[in-house]
């Protein structure tokens, strides 16, 4: 019996706590999601998995480095100093502007205000999350949610409150993967069925010398205006510009492929080993989860109200739809606006039109993000 008494003494199975089995069920939910229903998968599955390995008794995994027993750090312990030392978000971008086509914007420059417009979620909820007690640091970060921006939300998370990084970045990219489900029913309740049929011309060609101006431009006017921001626009433009440049060919599909592939997976697996049931399951997490749909929502509904008073002042009409595309969510907002303009008219092809309010989305997100960062950050 003393064998036995031993032998279970040397397992891990007395470690185990009741917020460890909680969130294994919350882990198995998130894997769920990210693998048969397809719900953002490359970041869902990496967070879900940092997020089992922070909930079992592990050993020599997470712990810092002990100096007085001359004992390294383990490996996540180094990992995630990607994201305190904000690597990972800015490199991410790097990947993200190597992907992205600025010819739409570049084409249709009243996108921006679009773009603009769906920052408006972002300062309600700010607002909104003060009210309800969080202090001006934590409203930022939870309120840049609704950019819809994971990278963003990990970044300003960081800088303003870290100890919110875990479900703000988990509520961040859980909305980013639920567009297809919350935005259409605001888009239709927001629009009548004649607005949904507007079609809007045919985007005119962009050339490479005009996107390179433009990246090299937004880069310099961005920085001057909002320095705080100069991590994340910098790396965005620097990637677009190897996109664009027509002779970096090799550097840009390595920042498309397996630069922001390995990113994501450190990232990922970063922000769900913070996910300690200790830290995780709390009363102000499900307030972050409230506060950050309500953002998401407020940011959706406002693009399209906007594409509506455009349209009141404008000769050229604009499809409301494409406003919701004002969301960082790069591509997947502007497929929404695709879909839902082709269940009003087969024939209206939203999608590039979509495209120019989605990376403006983007700038837009990283600009206030920055703001928040100069004016909230000790």
């Amino acid at each position: 019996m003393d064998t036995l008494s031993q032998l279970w003494s040397l397992t891990a199975f007395p470690l185990v706590t009741w917020q460890m089995l909680v969130m294994w069920v919350v882990i198995g939910v998130l894997l769920y999601l990210a693998v048969f229903k397809n719900f953002e998968p490359l970041l869902l599955v990496p967070i879900a998995f940092g997020a089992l390995l922070a909930n079992l008794p592990t050993q020599g995994l997470i712990n810092p480095p002990d100096p007085a027993s001359e004992t390294v750090g383990g490996l996540f312990y180094y990992i995630s100093m990607g994201v305190h030392l904000e690597i990972f978000p800015p490199l991410i971008f790097l990947g993200v502007g190597a992907l992205t086509d600025f010819g739409p914007l570049i084409a249709n420059p009243r996108m921006l205000i679009l773009g603009a417009a769906a920052q408006f979620g972002v300062f309600a909820t700010f607002f909104g999350a003060i009210l309800l007690g969080f202090s001006p640091e934590q409203a930022g970060a939870i309120g840049i949610i609704g950019g819809a921006d994971g990278p963003t939300s990990i970044f300003l998370s960081n800088k303003l409150a870290p100890e919110l990084l875990a479900p703000v970045a988990v509520a961040a990219y859980s909305y980013m993967a639920l567009v297809p489900l919350i935005q259409p029913p605001i888009m239709r309740a927001l629009t009548t069925p004649e607005e949904r049929k507007i079609r809007m011309r045919s985007l005119r060609p962009v050339s490479r010398t005009e996107k390179l101006i433009f990246a090299a431009t937004v880069t310099v006017l961005v920085i001057l205006l909002v320095p705080a921001a100069a991590a994340l626009i910098g790396m965005l433009m620097l990637g677009n510009f190897l996109r664009e440049c027509g002779v970096t060919e090799r550097l840009s599909k390595a920042a498309q492929n397996e630069l922001i592939n390995v990113t994501t997976i450190f990232l990922g697996t970063s922000v769900g080993i913070t996910m300690t049931g200790e830290r995780f399951l709390q009363v102000e997490t499900l307030g972050i989860l409230v506060l950050g749909i309500v953002a998401f929502s407020i940011s959706t509904g406002s693009g399209v109200i906007m594409a509506k008073i455009m349209n009141k002042v404008s000769k050229t009409p604009i499809n409301p739809l494409i406003g919701s595309a004002g969301v960082s969510a790069v591509p997947m907002a502007a497929r929404v606006s695709q879909v839902e303009g082709a269940k009003a008219d087969p024939q209206n092809f939203l999608l590039m039109h979509a495209m120019g309010p989605n990376v403006a989305g983007v700038i837009g997100t990283a600009v206030v993000a920055g703001y928040f960062i100069a004016r909230l950050a000790g």
